[in-house]
C-alpha cells in the first residue's frame, strides 16, 4: 500500500517556526511530485507548495519568502519548513504526491498548525 504519514505539527506563536515531514511508503519516491496543502476550518483546501521529481519548487503567494519545501529521495522523506508564521497559517496541513506516469494521486491524514498571536 501507498502510505503518507505527516508529523510536525503543533502550537507556536506568531513569528516562530515549525518543520513538518511527511514520509513516503509503497512508493518509487523519486517518480512522484510531492507537495503541501493546507485547510483551514470553513476554507478550501489550498496549495501551499510543490516539488517536482526533478527537484524545481513551487510556492503559494501567500507564503513565499517563509515556507521552504525540500526532498530527501534516498530517505523517502518530505519537508516544509516554515518560518516567520503567522495566525493566517493555522489549518491542516497535509502531504500530498503524483506519480509522475501514472497520475496517482496521494494524501496523507493531516497534522494541526496553530499559530497564536
Amino acid at each position: 500500500q501507498v502510505q503518507l504519514m505527516e508529523s510536525g505539527g503543533g502550537l507556536v506563536q506568531a513569528g516562530g517556526s515549525l518543520r513538518l515531514s511527511c514520509a513516503a511508503s509503497g512508493t518509487i519516491f523519486s517518480i512522484n511530485l510531492m507537495g503541501w496543502y493546507r485547510q483551514a476550518p470553513g476554507k478550501q483546501r489550498e496549495l501551499v507548495a510543490v516539488i517536482t521529481s526533478g527537484g524545481n519548487t513551487n510556492y503559494a503567494d501567500s507564503v513565499k519568502g517563509r515556507f521552504t519545501i525540500s526532498r530527501d529521495n534516498l530517505k523517502k522523506m518530505l519537508y516544509l519548513q516554515m518560518n516567520s508564521l503567522k495566525p493566517e497559517d493555522t489549518a491542516v496541513y497535509y502531504c500530498y504526491r503524483r506519480n509522475d506516469y501514472n497520475n496517482y494521486e496521494y494524501w496523507g491524514q493531516g497534522t494541526q498548525v496553530t499559530v497564536s498571536s
